[in-house]
């Protein structure tokens, strides 16, 4: 599994970044761009995402997001774990 550390993150230009954490732990903040597609449904809404496209995937600690990257990966996606999560982000949050 591919990972980027958040400050690696921060420095990037236009992102793509899926935030897998459930909807109400988004209302406490998020990368600004971030989509929230929660890993709950992530299985749900994968098709709706482009595979050629690198997606860096985010949660609270890297826990959720490395699950999230692991089976998007093994579903063709092109990947990264944010290593850390929003406990290392410190970037923006809108």
């Amino acid at each position: 599994m591919r990972e980027i550390r958040s400050t690696e993150v921060n420095k990037l230009k236009n992102p793509s970044i899926i935030d897998v954490r459930e909807t109400d732990e988004v209302l406490t903040g998020k990368i600004p761009g971030s989509i929230n597609i929660p890993l709950s449904i992530l299985e749900y809404n994968m098709q709706d995402l482009d595979k050629s496209i690198e997606y860096i995937i985010v949660c609270h600690s890297g826990a959720r997001s490395s699950l999230a990257t692991r089976f998007l990966s093994s579903h063709g996606y092109n990947v990264i774990n944010m290593a850390g999560g929003m406990l290392d982000w410190k970037g923006k949050v809108v």
